[in-house]
């Protein structure tokens, strides 16, 4: 290995082998990232050919890093070569005319969504680790977040991608045009691999007009929360949010944050309009007289991106005020028919009775991607048991329902024992052919759930 990265540092430069006291331990989100056997640091596609020819020849793992937040282990690097595509991090061009931006992969989501906005146009994706998680990381695991039910996730904005196959061979796939139907979608393929076919270096992004005005309210301590946000869709609105968050997700906020208000909340929904300002503002009072049906306790109202932004600072605290309780919590983003619910919030609080631990339930109700939490105190043993096989059963009964076992954050390390449990034989296999052409050697992000 040591050879290995003499002769890199011999044709790449000193500068691409991080420092050991620059490799860091633990993911953002927490996760430990093992013990690399280097990290490199390429600046350009060319170098990460390099790298990956030389890695494949001698069957060295190889796990591309990006902003390192995700939330299932699927960073974790040990014994392998970390990638890390930090400083390929320009935005290489933005086409107002053709609504495309082309951008390097270690590109901040922040930064790309700022230059969309300074130029009228609206990249829509929207995540809590926005300020650090990188669109090579977003298109990897197709992340998704708060505004997926009106503009869909990262793969619907995805037109075209420079990926480096694990022997070195660069390729390009789609293009910069909205519509191209020319052989397979290879794109769409490389979207949401989690690093295990390819390392993807550059994007071309679809951008959208930006809604000029947007509008938010904030509904609290409402028995039926579910019931009016169905009542919301049936009444023809799509908001571009949804987010709902039970009792005990808001008596952490509430503790955390010091609100009075969302203390005495059983259920929280915030519902996001946007579009013209006059359309917008028409159709405020009429989703609150749906809301109001349904008797809450308070309604507050945000009007422009200021008091917009207020609302979802409370959102935008939930993981964190759960952290603040002291308790780890097992963070499943599990997917549910939107019909199922009223079922899944039943089940959530039949289950935390039966395993005497609490679970924490929020997130994207209106595309039916709940985050649900089982709280633990990672000391007692036999509450972590407990908690294990709860989710076991979760993820059994989710499944049942026609769901999945995760809408955004991908399978990974985290979730690679109910893997078999997601998907039939036919479909595992066909995903090892996949594999096992595009990586023979097996060298790019090993150990995950495909091998």
């Amino acid at each position: 290995m040591s050879d290995l990265v003499e002769r890199l540092k011999t044709q790449l430069g000193e500068s691409l082998v991080a420092p050991a006291e620059d490799v860091p331990k633990r993911a953002l989100a927490g996760h430990p990232l093992g013990t690399p056997r280097a990290l490199l640091r390429p600046r350009s596609t060319q170098d990460v050919s390099i790298i990956l020819k030389a890695c494949h020849a001698e069957k060295q793992p190889v796990v591309p890093w990006g902003g390192r937040t995700g939330l299932v282990e699927g960073a974790h690097a040990e014994g392998a070569v970390a990638l890390s595509l930090e400083r390929m991090n320009r935005i290489e061009e933005v086409d107002e005319a053709g609504a495309t931006m082309t951008v390097e992969a270690g590109c901040v989501l922040q930064t790309v969504c700022d230059a969309a906005d300074a130029k009228g146009m609206f990249f829509p994706l929207d995540l809590g680790a926005r300020g650090s998680a990188t669109i090579g990381g977003n298109i990897a695991t197709n992340a998704g977040g708060p505004r997926c039910l009106k503009y869909g996730v990262t793969r619907d904005y995805v037109l075209g991608l420079e990926v480096v196959l694990a022997d070195g061979t660069i390729i390009r796939t789609g293009g910069r045009t909205h519509k191209n139907k020319t052989g397979f979608d290879l794109t769409k393929l490389f979207v949401g691999s989690e690093g295990l076919l390819g390392v993807i270096t550059e994007a071309t992004l679809k951008l959208i007009p930006l809604p000029p005005f947007r509008a938010t309210m904030a509904v609290g301590s409402m028995r039926h929360a579910v019931g009016a946000l169905q009542a919301i869709l049936a009444a023809g609105f799509l908001p571009s949010a949804l987010e709902l968050a039970d009792e005990f997700t808001l008596a952490a906020a509430a503790k955390y944050t010091g609100s009075k208000r969302l203390g005495v909340c059983k259920a929280h929904l915030i519902v996001e309009l946007d579009g013209q300002k006059n359309s917008v503002r028409g159709e405020l009072p009429a989703v609150e007289k749906v809301i109001r049906k349904f008797k809450p306790l308070f309604v507050e109202r945000g009007l422009g991106d200021i008091q917009c932004e207020r609302i979802w600072e409370i959102r935008r605290v939930f993981s964190t005020s759960l952290k603040s309780t002291g308790l780890k919590k097992l963070n499943e983003d599990i997917v549910v028919p939107r019909g199922r619910l009223e079922d899944l919030f039943r089940f959530t609080a039949k289950l935390q009775k039966k395993i005497r631990l609490p679970i924490a339930c929020f997130g994207h109700a209106g595309d039916g991607n709940i985050h649900v939490n089982i709280m633990l105190d990672a000391n007692d043993a036999a509450a972590v048991t407990r908690g294990e096989a709860a989710l076991d059963e979760l993820f059994k009964q989710v499944l049942a329902w026609n769901g999945a076992i995760t809408g955004e954050h991908g399978i990974g390390l985290a979730k690679k024992r109910w893997w078999p449990l997601a998907v039939s034989p036919e479909v595992r296999e066909l995903h090892y052919a996949l594999k096992h052409i595009l990586d023979p050697n097996g060298i790019l992000n090993p150990g995950k759930f495909v091998e």
